[in-house]
C-alpha cells in the first residue's frame, strides 16, 4: 500500500487541477491520480478543430489566465492541452500518471482507492473524471444491421479520413454542429438533429454561458423559477466556423430517423439514404464505475449531492460533471468557483 493521504484526487483533466490548486493553497496533503499518459485530460483526445467557445483570458483555471493563442481569438484543443500541462509544472501539483483507478471501497474511518499500480488511503476522495471516457450511442433498431462505420464523437479526430464518403453526423449540440461544418465541402454530408437546430446568437460566447447557468443555479437555489440555464438560450454556440457553415447554406439538418438498414438511415416515411459513416454526436454520461462499490448511484446515474459532496458517502466529492456538481461545473471558466467551496470543505472536515 502506497502512503496514506488525506485527499486522493481522481483524475487528471481541468476539473482535477482545479481541485489540486484550491487544495494546494489550503495546505492539504493529498495526490492526483490520472489515468491519461501525459497532461490535458480529454483535451488530449478532442478533434484538431475544436475550438473554445471564448477567448483564453475567459477560459482560465484559477490562479492562471491561458495565454492567448497566436492568430486565434478562441484557442484549439493542442493550445488547451498546453495551457493545462503548464499549469501542473507551475503549480507543481502531484500528479502520478498513469495510474488507473479501479474501486473506492469504505475502509472503517478511511477510503480505499484501488489502482492499477497498488492503493492508496485517503480521508477524503475528489472524483474528478468527466465525462469523455463514457460515451453516449442512442438504441436504434437496425444498428446492428448497418454495414458501414459507426463512429462517436470521442472517435472524431478530423474530415480527411471522410473526403468523398456519406456521411451523416447525428446530434443537434455543439459538437454535433461543429463536426458537421468541419465536414462540410469534404464530405457528402447529412446533417440529423431530433428538432430544428438552435443557434444562439452569434455575440454570445463561454462568458455569457457561464452567466446563464450561474442565474440558473442560484434562482433554483433559491427557490425561484427555474430561468432555464444555458438551454434557455439556444443549443448551438455560432462559433466561427460553424457560423460560415451556416450562413453558407452548408447546415441544413434533417429530422431525426427512425430506423437503420445495411445501408443507412430510413425516415418515417420509408424514404432512406445511402451512408458509409455515421458519427453519433449524441453525448456522455458521467465516468463513475470507480464509485460502483459505494452504492450511491440513484435511478438517472448521477450521485446525488449537496454541492460537491456526496449525500450518500460525506467523506466523497464529485467535481466537473455538470450543473448537479457546480454551476458550469464542466467548463474551463465555471469548475473553479465549486473546487473552491470543495476545498474549504474538505479543510473543514480534515480539521
Amino acid at each position: 500500500m502506497n502512503r496514506p493521504v488525506d485527499v486522493v484526487v481522481i483524475g487528471g483533466g481541468q476539473a482535477g487541477l482545479a481541485a489540486g490548486y484550491h487544495l494546494r493553497r489550503l495546505g492539504i496533503d493529498f495526490v492526483l491520480l490520472d489515468a491519461q499518459t501525459g497532461p490535458g485530460g480529454a483535451w488530449r483526445h478532442a478533434w484538431d478543430s475544436l475550438r473554445l467557445f471564448s477567448p483564453a483570458a475567459y477560459s482560465s483555471l484559477p490562479g492562471r489566465l491561458m495565454p492567448p493563442q497566436a492568430g486565434r481569438p478562441s484557442p484549439d484543443a493542442a493550445h488547451v492541452t498546453e495551457y493545462l500541462s503548464a499549469y501542473e509544472r507551475r503549480y507543481e501539483l502531484p500528479v502520478e500518471r498513469p495510474v488507473r483507478v479501479r474501486a473506492v471501497r469504505r475502509d472503517g474511518e478511511r477510503l480505499r482507492v484501488e489502482t492499477d499500480s497498488g492503493v492508496r488511503s485517503a480521508r477524503v476522495v475528489v472524483s474528478a473524471t468527466g465525462t469523455w471516457w463514457r460515451p453516449f450511442l442512442p438504441a436504434v433498431p437496425g444498428s446492428d444491421a448497418f454495414r458501414g462505420r459507426r463512429l462517436h464523437t470521442a472517435d472524431y479526430r478530423g474530415p480527411a479520413e471522410f473526403a468523398g464518403q456519406r456521411v451523416v453526423v447525428v446530434g443537434g449540440g455543439n459538437s454535433g454542429a461543429q463536426i458537421a461544418a468541419d465536414l462540410a465541402g469534404h464530405a457528402d454530408l447529412t446533417w440529423v438533429t431530433r428538432r430544428e437546430p438552435r443557434f444562439l446568437p452569434d455575440g454570445i460566447d463561454g462568458r455569457a454561458l457561464f452567466d446563464a447557468a450561474t442565474a440558473r443555479r442560484q434562482a433554483l437555489d433559491a427557490g425561484l423559477p427555474d430561468t432555464g440555464g444555458v438551454a434557455g438560450l439556444g443549443d448551438i454556440v455560432a462559433v466561427p466556423p460553424v457560423r460560415a457553415a451556416r450562413d453558407q447554406g452548408l447546415l441544413k439538418a434533417q429530422p431525426m430517423f427512425t430506423r437503420l438498414s445495411a445501408h443507412g438511415p430510413v425516415w418515417a416515411d420509408g424514404t432512406g439514404a445511402d451512408a458509409d459513416v455515421i458519427i453519433w454526436c449524441t453525448g456522455f454520461r458521467p465516468a463513475l464505475s470507480h464509485l460502483a462499490p459505494l452504492g450511491l448511484r440513484d435511478r438517472h446515474g448521477h450521485i446525488p449531492t449537496a454541492g460537491t459532496r456526496a449525500l450518500g458517502e460525506p467523506r466523497l466529492h464529485l467535481l466537473g460533471y455538470g450543473d448537479w456538481t457546480g454551476p458550469a461545473s464542466a467548463t474551463l471558466i465555471g469548475v473553479g468557483r465549486p473546487a473552491r467551496d470543495m476545498a474549504k470543505e474538505i479543510a473543514a472536515r480534515l480539521s
